[in-house]
């Protein structure tokens, strides 16, 4: 459901171009899961201008019902970026070196592409042509008259709150450089950045004290960008965190939804894709006291309920499987595509089914979509104020922002000392997709499509303890020919 200030932003854009929205749009605009404001917009591109012009519910039905497509519905897919034949873990320092250099090269050429890199500066030759004699000696950096400002670029190291702002730390491999975020808007900026990412940030001179302040503060981000689109009307069904084996797997709406994949509609003939993001199965021994919430003592067992249910879904969907912390095989990201060895080896014998690992990038019908499990989701929401779990999407925007999926290094999520981050998000995708919060949530980001597909797991106690309300038994389905989202609720 629509935010109360997305509705009002959107009923304000109308206002402004001489439309009024009926009550009754007004209702359904209130109930999309989707962008808002977009919806408007493109309502009233779609419209003739016209004196008293208004918003009906038919103008909304129509532009997000499916259009029909001439010819047959394309299915092609292409896996773009898979961990598993990459992953090539390193040892203690010299590994965990070796992915940050990783991490820093590559998003360097991610700030390549903004026109102001052009004015990043190196931190060793800021501090070697400072004013100052030794008060840069001493760390009290500031610039020369003649330069109002200065742009560097690295690897957020610390965030600390100090009485006259936020001093934060950068590190560009040729030295570490402390700065004051002072301004509101300076610490707005900091306060919302994850640690270790990578930061641009624009300097100047401090007023009244020596040293440098933070003028602005830039993340590598997402471009705005218009999404590729499927050509013809097909639809992919996004889902995760099934828990098969807990006492909370909820099997009688999850079978409802298989059931309803071999529906007869022409909106269930159209899907050719099904994307789960991980934790197919509880596991065993994950958390403490785990034993007392299972149906299913054993991770095999638990499998091969799994492998029972995934068989139902017709073969002529495609379906992507990557691995969650509760399944099979290693937790610190990337963590490679589940094991292939009994059971999980009947996984990789259904024809239909495609195993990947956390993260990974597909192309389906043109479109990409990112999978990720979204472990690290629990960080960002734990460090960034404002944030929660009922509103994921919202976490999912800071690593789109940071263009990296598991930023934090040494909070709750484990990350493995890889030769090359593999987490880093190179690519833009058209569709970002991730569970592992249990809560549905759909937004849209920058033209990218941001999906946290919820669960089919009732509220834990552990849940309970957390204050998390989940909202399982749900589905989202999104037309590749257009990316509006829909979603199918199996509670009923």
């Amino acid at each position: 459901m629509a935010l109360q200030n997305e509705v009002s932003n959107a009923l304000s854009y109308a206002v402004s171009k001489g439309f009024q929205i009926h009550p009754d749009a007004f209702v359904m605009l209130k109930a999309l899961e989707t962008d808002v404001l977009k919806t408007v917009q493109d309502i009233i591109r779609s419209k003739k201008p016209a004196k008293n012009a208004v918003i009906l519910v038919d103008d909304i039905k129509n532009l997000l019902s499916p259009k029909k497509y001439e010819g047959p519905v394309e299915q092609s897919c292409k896996v773009l970026m898979d961990p598993t034949p990459k992953v090539n873990t390193g040892e203690g320092v010299e590994g965990y070196s070796a992915l940050f250099r990783s991490r820093f090269e590559k998003s360097m050429r991610i700030l390549a592409q903004r026109p102001e890199s052009k004015r990043i500066s190196k931190i060793a030759s800021v501090k070697q042509n400072s004013h100052g004699g030794k008060q840069a000696e001493r760390g009290k950096i500031s610039l020369h008259a003649n330069a109002s400002s200065i742009i560097v670029a690295g690897l957020l190291m610390s965030r600390r709150n100090k009485k006259n702002g936020i001093e934060l730390a950068v590190d560009d491999y040729t030295g570490i450089l402390s700065v004051t975020a002072v301004t509101e808007d300076a610490k707005k900026q900091a306060a919302v950045l994850a640690m270790d990412q990578m930061v641009m940030m624009e300097l100047e001179n401090g007023k009244g004290a020596p040293g440098l302040r933070v003028k602005n503060i830039m993340t590598p981000d997402i471009p705005d960008h218009i999404p590729s689109k499927s050509k013809s009307e097909a639809y992919a069904v996004l889902i995760s965190d099934l828990h098969v084996g807990s006492k909370c797997f909820m099997e009688k709406e999850f079978l409802q939804f298989l059931e309803w994949l071999s529906a007869d509609s022409d909106l269930v003939h159209n899907i050719k894709f099904l994307c789960i993001a991980g934790d197919l199965i509880d596991g065993i021994g994950i958390f403490p006291n785990q034993d007392k919430e299972l149906l299913e003592m054993d991770a095999g067992k638990q499998m091969n309920h799994v492998v029972q249910l995934l068989a139902k879904v017709p073969k002529h969907i495609k379906m992507f499987v990557i691995p969650g912390n509760h399944d099979p095989g290693r937790r610190a990201l990337p963590q490679p595509a589940i094991p292939w060895k009994d059971p999980a080896d009947h996984l990789y014998g259904l024809e239909n089914c495609i195993m990947l690992g956390n993260p990974a990038f597909v192309d389906l019908n043109g479109v990409k979509l990112l999978m990720f499990h979204g472990q690290s989701l629990d960080d960002v929401i734990a460090t960034i104020p404002g944030l929660s779990y009922s509103r994921p999407a919202e976490a999912m925007k800071v690593l789109l922002k940071a263009r990296h999926l598991s930023p934090t290094y040494g909070e709750r999520t484990p990350v493995a000392p890889e030769q090359e981050d593999m987490m880093v998000i190179s690519d833009v995708p058209d569709i970002f997709h991730s569970g592992h919060v249990h809560v549905t949530d759909v937004q849209s980001y920058r033209g990218t499509l941001v999906v946290n597909s919820g669960a089919w797991q009732s509220q834990t106690k552990y849940q309970q303890t957390m204050g998390i309300m989940p909202t399982p038994g749900m589905a989202i389905i999104v037309n590749l020919a257009t990316l509006q989202p829909l979603v199918q609720d199996f509670n009923q």
